[in-house]
């Protein structure tokens, strides 16, 4: 089925499936330059969704030890390194308890070797006959609560360490500040907020799909994200297993390679999703030249003339982009349009001179 439109005052078939390009690329001894001819291929078919960009990695870092904020490293907008220190709490009442812990260890190992020199006199005793098995069993059990004292001492050190090592809070991931949640000298408790921050390094599209589509999309798992920088294809999509009852959609996360891509969060996109393939009219994009809002291709004759005419272009896949009118299979056009419009120059004014 086709339609009739008109394009610099010529008629052009447009056709109602996409069209597609494979390139045979010849040079003409008479032309200066390369050219390549225009034929039918398959290429995806797709369908393009809004979404809304968001971070993998954001999260807001929360107190585990209490006292109090004795210093801010940064601030909203800040960057921030993996592993910086962002907040550091006075460390008194930590380094107390550390001090204390390591205190009660070293009573409980002093305890532990006078248990232990004990029970090898008992069992000593006992083996000859000197003794009781009443006397042998109370050493044997003083010696084994011995040793339980000192791995709860030592487990009361590993406490107070980590306790101390919480006063400095370090960021556990390279990201941006977007939220400070305490001034310094503040009182804070275990559990509350102190920063939020994201990661603009790792990003994902969300997007919500009719349940037709996403049947499709689920079959399918290709799409592009298209920005200002060109189309960006998905790493990964993940598709819900279940539908919003109010919506009836499937919500999608498409995963973005690492990079920034001039994305950030909260910002709207277009999605192209790949649902199946279609014919469809495609030519490098080096090919076209644009002037203003006129966007043309040099065509070649069959008697070997060569002209300029205007074309409508569509969507732009990697370095192709495809024409939606003014153009049809079996053509050639020029691949270099400069040289193309230098050539048609030169034989202009050659003619006029004539």
């Amino acid at each position: 089925m086709t339609r009739r439109h008109r394009i610099a005052g010529l008629p052009v078939p447009i056709l109602a499936a996409a069209l597609f390009l494979t390139i045979a690329t010849a040079a003409a001894e008479e032309l200066p330059f390369e050219t390549a001819t225009v034929e039918m291929a398959r290429a995806p078919l797709e369908r393009v969704y809004d979404g809304t960009v968001e971070a993998v990695n954001q999260a807001t870092v929360s107190a585990q030890t209490a006292g109090r904020i004795a210093e801010v490293f940064y601030d909203v907008d800040d960057y921030v390194e993996p592993g910086n220190p962002i907040v550091r709490f006075t460390d008194v009442e930590q380094q107390s308890a550390l001090r204390q812990a390591g205190a009660n260890l070293e009573e409980a190992l002093a305890r532990q070797k006078q248990a232990d020199a004990e029970f090898e006199r008992a069992r000593s005793l006992f083996e000859s006959g000197s003794s009781s098995r009443r006397e042998y069993d109370q050493a044997l059990a003083a010696r084994d609560a011995a040793a339980a004292r000192v791995a709860a001492a030592r487990s009361a050190v590993a406490t107070a360490e980590q306790q101390l090592e919480y006063t400095l809070v370090r960021a556990p991931y390279a990201g941006i500040v977007t939220e400070r949640h305490i001034e310094v000298g503040e009182t804070v408790s275990v559990g509350q907020p102190l920063m939020s921050g994201l990661s603009l390094e790792s990003l994902r599209v969300v997007v919500n799909l009719p349940q037709q589509v996403a049947a499709k999309v689920r079959e399918h798992r290709e799409a592009h994200v298209l920005t200002e920088e060109g189309r960006v294809a998905a790493d990964k999509i993940t598709i819900f297993p279940f539908a919003d009852s109010a919506s009836n959609t499937f919500t999608v996360r498409v995963e973005l390679p690492e990079g920034q891509f001039s994305l950030y969060p909260g910002m709207f996109v277009k999605v192209a999703f790949v649902i199946g393939d279609a014919e469809r009219l495609l030519i490098p994009t080096r090919a076209l030249l644009r002037r203003s809002e006129v966007t043309g291709v040099y065509v070649v004759a069959t008697d070997g003339e060569v002209r300029l005419r205007q074309v409508r272009a569509g969507t732009t896949f990697g370095d192709r982009t495809e024409i939606l009118a003014g153009l049809d299979a079996g053509e050639r056009i020029a691949l270099d349009p400069v040289r193309a419009g230098i050539h048609v120059n030169s034989q202009a004014v050659a003619n006029d001179e004539e």
